[in-house]
């Protein structure tokens, strides 16, 4: 899935939720913390993390690659 930003960044929680990966924040901010999101092949913990154009974020089966 291809999400396109129109600002600098968009944070972790909110791209979950955008995306329509989670269904709420508070869901978002349970798989964060519990390891479950990965941003470029990494583990992250941090839901603030900012995530840029040219980024990739999987949870589960999805990947989101932002643009």
């Amino acid at each position: 899935m291809e999400v396109k930003i129109t600002t600098e960044f968009i944070k972790l929680e909110q791209l979950l939720k955008f995306s329509g990966v989670c269904q709420t924040g508070g869901e978002a901010k349970l798989h964060i913390q519990d390891g479950e999101v990965f941003v470029n092949g990494e583990p992250c913990t941090q839901r603030g993390k900012k995530i840029r154009a040219g980024d990739k974020v999987s949870f589960e089966d999805e990947i989101i690659n932002v643009m």
